[in-house]
């Protein structure tokens, strides 16, 4: 792979005005293809198999008045009792009429037929149905919705109009450009050079903007949820950025140490290329496995966010060496240029200066931080190995106590008009009123469904945890009844998932119906406990992935071995502090959480699937160079060192720039895409920080020589992956250097 790497980038800068040029046509034409195309994204988190889904399903077939969207306009008068007077149910009869007649709505239920007031007469609930589904009703009816009510606030009413039809798509905004920015300092200060940084910025901007005019093209036959672009977007740049770094940082290493620029492109492409192609693959197939585990939002979140990633990887191995070819000795800093003439080559009898490495250009220096550092873990690896073990094991305790569910108004943004009408209801009516659930009654005849109703209410009201039972509304053929439940508790509280299953219980084998619970609650429930099911079987396959793969590219068992125990930890540690912030609270004005609440249900699974790729990757760039200076003669301890002295300065950059992408999306008011870009933020900072510059090379240190042990059996079975480029070096320099099998 190594050799067809280096050629492709030599073909790459050889043929860089037509690289660039494909690639400015590719990214313009699924430009105007999305312009003209693109679809809406969807909130739907429902998924087939599920109770919830199955009556959301018989509804539509046996009831289709009550299968759309419902919304609820929660209503406080000036004063307590003001609802009670002509003149207040003169506004109430007014903000009816003005529901009942908005566009997509079926009708709107006056309070006072449903009984829906309070006992002083402050507080009022107006239903309101609408024709099609929550992703069905447009952004005209929404908005129209949305103002209900302006003349009766000009009157000192507060009318607040909610529930799930004001779902809406999270913006992105200039908060994401943030992240970006220090990113692109973190370049700066890495390369020494603006023409690096900015090369590398606008080669991984390119391939985002590819990637996410693709998403969005494909967006009008593919249905997209509300999250799948944010994710991609995130995973895009992040990865887009780091693969550009790896390159450019090999290549500046090539320059310096006299190569001519197309050999040097070559080289770059050849050996950091073969590794941004295994670490992008190794993203790209654990996105992809999310559809392993049947959940059809999943997958097209894991499918979407892999193609971003597999657009980062192309435009990295393609169009960076063609940006590489046109910036020429620019790259480096301006006191290193001298050494290297126009052509790229270093003049005859000249040296090059010495201070820089890897990433900042020039000669490795030995004294440097990564070299100093390395030489303390390892001297120091059975404390290092202790502490970073107890230091993770705590900040993973608060996972035992982590909670799913999707997302409710309680938690929105406070100001929102979804928060508004939750918080509105809650203070009138109670917290049970905004996660209402509906029971769906189905019989084979009228008389059937008929019969079973007063037994099915009474069955539901003897349940712990129920607040009401609502009169049924019954379809016109009679066959189906739909029941509203209140709960005592809000939709995301323990007590509610009880009573659901509870009610689930009490009326399961009623004879002569189907009986079935549905509601945005229920649904939330349903799809929290299927992922939370789907997490072990997710998390076994990633790790066995991590082992095979890590196999095949370092020919040893105890390093994959260690690899996937330090994810474990990652992971583990991510979700204790993920819980300790966005469920229990703690320092949750500092990243702008306005109500702590469960975890989203797909956080979890999610989580473990980006930063399995992102943690092989770190894995992959510093182990690859311990193994590289292993076989060529080094002792076991020193080539741990030689490894984390040559790539922690561009580790340290990589994880940076990926810790500032993710966290620009911490700035979003969405809880969802906040929580997100947290956990990923801090899963970065410990994988690369504590496991991978840390924990490994005092593990490394400690195994000694046994780190490389392969039986031989499994040597001869194994394919040769040569992601240090061992081939290629062999075949550049004509001859095999001696090396340890």
């Amino acid at each position: 792979m190594a050799t067809l790497l280096y050629r492709l980038g030599r073909s790459s800068l050889r043929r860089r005005r037509l690289v660039v040029a494909l690639w400015l046509v590719v990214l313009v034409g699924l430009g105007l293809t999305a312009a003209l195309f693109r679809g809406t994204t969807s909130s739907d988190f429902t998924m087939r198999g599920t109770e919830s889904q199955e009556a959301i399903d018989l509804l539509a077939r046996e009831f289709p008045a009550a299968s759309g969207a419902t919304g609820t306009i929660a209503v406080k008068a000036p004063e307590a009792g003001q609802l009670g007077t002509p003149e207040g149910q003169a506004v109430i009869g007014e903000l009816v009429r003005e529901a009942g007649e908005l566009p997509g709505v079926v009708g709107a239920v006056d309070p006072v037929q449903s009984r829906a007031i309070t006992p002083d007469g402050r507080y009022a609930l107006i239903q309101v149905q609408f024709a099609g589904g929550a992703d069905e009703v447009t952004e005209e009816q929404r908005d129209a919705y949305a103002e209900v009510g302006a003349r009766a606030e000009s009157q000192g009413w507060q009318v607040a109009p909610g529930g799930e039809v004001l779902n809406a798509e999270p913006e992105v905004g200039s908060t994401e450009a943030l992240g970006v920015l220090v990113a692109l300092i973190v370049l700066v200060v890495t390369f020494g050079s603006l023409v690096a940084a900015g090369m590398t910025m606008l080669n991984a901007l390119i391939g985002v903007g590819v990637g996410m005019a693709g998403l969005f093209a494909l967006s009008g036959v593919v249905d997209l949820t509300s999250t799948a672009p944010i994710l991609a977007l995130m995973l895009g740049l992040a990865v887009g950025i780091d693969y550009s770094l790896f390159i450019s940082s090999r290549y500046r290493q090539n320059l310096l140490a006299g190569l001519p620029a197309e050999e040097a492109v070559g080289r770059a492409v050849g050996t950091a290329g073969s590794a941004v192609v295994f670490a992008g693959a190794t993203v790209v197939i654990a996105l992809a496995g999310l559809s392993v585990v049947n959940i059809p939002f999943l997958t097209v979140m894991g499918l979407a966010a892999a193609g971003t990633v597999t657009v980062a990887v192309l435009v990295a191995i393609t169009l960076q060496p063609a940006l590489l070819g046109f910036a020429g000795r620019r790259v480096l800093p301006r006191k290193l240029r001298a050494a290297v003439p126009a052509g790229g080559e270093v003049p005859a009898g000249g040296e090059v200066p010495a201070g820089g490495d890897a990433a900042g250009g020039g000669v490795e220096d030995r004294a440097g931080f990564g070299f100093r550092w390395a030489g303390w873990v390892t001297r120091f690896r059975i404390p290092v190995i202790l502490a970073g073990l107890i230091g993770l094991g705590l900040l993973a305790l608060p996972t035992t106590e982590m909670r799913l569910a999707l997302p409710d108004p309680s938690t929105a943004p406070v100001g929102t008009a979804a928060r508004t009408s939750s918080d509105l209801i809650s203070e009138g009516f109670g917290p049970g009123f905004n996660g209402r659930l509906a029971v769906v009654v189905s019989g084979d005849s009228p008389q059937q469904t008929q019969a079973a109703l007063p037994r099915v209410a009474q069955d539901i009201q003897a349940v712990d945890g129920v607040l009401a039972v609502a009169p049924p509304q019954v379809s016109p053929d009679g066959r189906t009844a739909l029941l509203g439940v209140i709960p005592t508790a809000g939709p995301t509280d323990e007590a509610t998932e009880t009573a659901v299953h509870d009610i689930r219980r009490a009326v399961d084998g009623i004879d002569g119906v189907d009986v079935l619970l549905t509601g945005v609650t229920a649904i939330g429930i349903d799809v929290s406990e299927k992922l939370a099911d789907a997490l072990p079987v997710y998390l076994l396959l990633v790790v066995g992935l991590s082992v095979l793969l890590l196999m095949l590219v370092f020919r040893s068992i105890l390093v994959p071995v260690k690899a996937a125990l330090g994810f474990l930890l990652t992971v583990a540690a991510t979700f204790g502090i993920t819980v300790a912030v966005f469920q229990q609270g703690k320092l949750a004005d500092l990243v702008g959480l306005d109500t702590p609440g469960p975890l989203i249900s797909f956080l979890p699974i999610l989580l473990i699937g980006i930063l399995f790729g992102l943690a092989m990757d770190y894995e992959v760039f510093l182990v690859s160079r311990m193994r590289e200076d292993f076989v060529h003669g080094d002792t076991a301890a020193q080539a741990t060192i030689n490894g984390m002295g040559h790539g922690a300065r561009v580790v340290t950059a990589a994880a940076l720039i990926m810790m500032s992408v993710f966290g620009g999306f911490v700035f979003l008011d969405d809880p969802v895409i906040k929580s997100i870009g947290f956990a990923l933020a801090i899963g970065v900072a410990i994988d690369a920080f504590v496991v991978r510059m840390t924990i490994v090379p005092a593990v490394m240190s400690l195994l000694g020589d046994t780190a490389w042990w392969l039986p031989r059996w499994l040597r001869r079975a194994l394919p040769n992956v040569d992601i240090e480029g061992e081939g290629l070096r062999a075949h550049l320099d004509g001859q095999q250097r001696p090396t340890r099998s």
